[in-house]
């Protein structure tokens, strides 16, 4: 489903992924780990198209991906939920999960019902603002707007980020 094959990357000029590969499966999951700086988030936004100046070769259901602007990969259906949530705070949480909806509009009704399931506390807190929910509700939001798109690879960073006991 995803290939990845000697991806560099550079911030300037200095060299912050430097060569890495592997593939990913469909039906498989699979994780990266590594310290705070490894390149971890930065291999995930190239692979997203949110980084410009990288330099390998990546394949996303058997088609070439590099180059292509983030939106068109979000199309293909290769979704990033970033790291950090990157919520639209003054928008109801009915209102982010829709704008997660933007690559994929057929479902809109059936999707925001799943995501409903798998998160109820969303459901209840479908017309709060999004920049009033804890960290651990906006993390719900983040990855139930990134499954709106009805992904094929879903692409989590840090994905337990503000999550916390009672969150």
């Amino acid at each position: 489903m995803l290939e990845v094959e000697n991806l560099r990357v550079w911030y300037h000029k200095a060299e912050a992924v430097k060569g890495i590969s592997f593939r990913v499966a469909e039906g498989e999951i699979v994780g990266m780990l590594g310290p705070n700086g490894a390149g971890k988030s930065t291999t995930l936004r190239a692979i997203s198209g949110l980084v410009a100046k990288c330099s390998g070769c990546i394949v996303f259901r058997e088609r070439m991906i590099c180059g292509l602007e983030p939106h068109a990969i979000a199309r293909l259906g290769l979704i990033h939920a970033l790291e950090g949530r990157r919520l639209f705070p003054r928008l109801t949480v009915q209102e982010n999960l829709r704008a997660g909806a933007y690559a994929s509009r057929e479902n809109f009704a059936a999707s925001i019902v799943e995501v409903f399931d798998l998160f109820p506390r969303l459901k209840e807190r479908r017309t709060q603002l999004a920049g009033t929910m804890s960290g651990g509700e906006q993390q719900m939001l983040n990855i139930g707007r990134a499954l709106m798109a009805a992904p094929r690879l879903l692409m989590l960073d840090e994905p337990s980020w503000g999550w916390r006991r009672g969150s």
